[in-house]
């Protein structure tokens, strides 16, 4: 009988056979690991709603870095947790304020790593609120000055990469310029360019004390339902000067991972958030899933989508599947 059809399964039929024609691929080097550092010693507090994930002294800081040099994991994304939050956030732009320390102490021990700073100021805000408040509602242009000062005292600490995430309007040209003026032109921006005001952030708020304590940031991040926005964003921040372009939510949000790939030529990181990482690991923790499959494939799924790079909580896990 003549063949009236493709013969696919030719390239499945064997693990050697997959592995020569697979299309995408998750490496260790794709990989961002977030950190959040407090205030005080012999602190290593498990995230209740995160397990794996921990807020960290300075000393346990120290040992949580051997442990991600070993793994290979080449950049880690900071998040400080100060005592004391005020309503302009000025924890965020103290020169020995928590997250300076740690960066400082990350980058004298290990001056390869990656340091990427994430530069808002909800969590360093007594409000939990991204910018100043004035009559109840987020200045927009008060708080970027603000956020230069932010992005300068994180570079003068050590930072590699400056992340804004705070989603103000011109948010990019005004920690560019102040980067510039104060002799920073080298360090990139990774700018939050698409982000959504989403309930996936919930257990991140519990980790960065960062919960807002009236209203909420439909103001400033974007409508889930967007994605034409989504692209008007991201076009502002490549204007603007931005190195990088960040997708948060990553999984739920995977189109826009795809439409920023095929409309600008920079590079795309997705970030796999807190409750998406969370909903994994409860479903693993009652043995409803195989957790490595789960994880491998939303990775990959980030891959295929079209980012270079992946913010994810799974990073210590991955690297050691990747190892054996």
């Amino acid at each position: 009988m003549a063949q009236t059809f493709d013969r696919h399964r030719r390239l499945r039929k064997s693990a050697a056979m997959r592995n020569l024609v697979r299309e995408n691929h998750v490496r260790v080097e794709d990989l961002i690991y977030p950190l959040f550092v407090v205030e005080g010693t012999g602190i290593k507090n498990e995230i209740p709603s995160m397990p794996g994930v921990y807020q960290l002294s300075l000393d346990t800081l120290a040992e949580e870095m051997k442990e991600i040099v070993a793994l290979g994991i080449q950049a880690v994304l900071m998040f400080g947790v100060p005592t004391h939050k005020d309503a302009c956030g000025t924890e965020a732009y103290n020169d020995d304020a928590i997250t300076q320390q740690a960066m400082r102490l990350i980058k004298e021990a290990h001056p390869e790593m990656i340091v990427i700073a994430d530069t808002c100021l909800c969590e360093y805000t007594d409000h939990g609120h991204c910018g100043v408040i004035h009559e109840g509602e987020v200045v927009n242009d008060e708080t970027l000055r603000l956020l230069g000062q932010t992005a300068v005292s994180q570079a003068k600490a050590g930072a590699d990469i400056i992340a804004p995430s705070n989603m103000m309007d011109g948010f990019v040209i005004a920690i560019r310029e102040a980067l510039d003026e104060a002799g920073f032109e080298h360090i990139p921006i990774m700018s939050y360019a698409v982000k959504y005001a989403s309930a996936f952030y919930g257990p991140f708020r519990d980790a960065a004390g960062s919960t807002p304590q009236f209203g909420d940031r439909k103001s400033y991040q974007m409508d889930a339902a967007n994605a034409r926005e989504g692209l008007r964003e991201a076009a502002s921040d490549v204007k603007e000067g931005a190195d990088f372009l960040i997708v948060k939510p990553g999984l739920a949000f995977m189109d826009m991972v795809l439409r920023l790939r095929e409309n600008f030529n920079l590079p795309i990181v997705a970030y796999n958030v807190s409750a998406e990482y969370s909903m994994v690991k409860a479903a693993a923790l009652n043995g409803w899933i195989d957790e490595e499959r789960i994880v491998m494939e939303t990775l990959v799924g980030f891959k295929r989508a079209g980012a270079d790079m992946i913010i994810t909580y799974h990073a210590k896990d991955v690297a050691k599947w990747l190892a054996r």
